[in-house]
C-alpha cells in the first residue's frame, strides 16, 4: 500500500531534518494522493535539481529528473507550469551542502 502524498511529503521533511539540514514545503497539494516535485539545492556547489515520482520497468516507484536544467530559474519555471496542469501537485524544496536527496526510494539518473 502506497503512502498518502502527505505523509510521504512530511517523512521526507522529517528524514532530511534528522540529517541536520533543511527542508519545506513549497506548495501544498492533495493530501491522499496528490503528484510531488522535490528540488533539491546544494549550497556547496549551487547546484540544482528537479525531481518527480515515475513508475519503473518493474512497477516500483523510483525518483527522476523531469527537466534536465540546473539552472533554478528554469526549474521554479517547470514547477510552475506543472501547478498550472495540476493544482492538487506537492512542491518541497531542500537545501543539503552535501547536495543528498534522501529519497528512500530508487533514483534514476544522477
Amino acid at each position: 500500500m502506497r503512502l498518502s502524498s502527505d505523509i510521504w511529503v512530511y517523512a521526507l521533511i522529517r528524514r532530511v531534518e534528522l540529517a541536520g539540514s533543511f527542508a519545506t514545503v513549497v506548495r501544498k497539494g492533495d493530501a491522499r494522493g496528490g503528484a510531488v516535485l522535490v528540488k533539491t539545492l546544494d549550497r556547496k556547489t549551487g547546484q540544482a535539481r528537479l525531481w518527480a515520482e515515475a513508475t519503473g520497468p518493474n512497477g516500483d516507484s523510483i525518483w527522476m529528473t523531469p527537466i534536465t536544467s540546473d539552472l533554478e530559474a528554469d526549474l521554479d519555471a517547470y514547477i510552475e507550469r506543472a501547478a498550472r496542469i495540476d493544482p492538487d501537485i506537492w512542491v518541497v524544496e531542500v537545501e543539503d551542502s552535501n547536495g543528498r536527496r534522501f529519497f528512500t526510494e530508487d533514483v534514476q539518473g544522477n
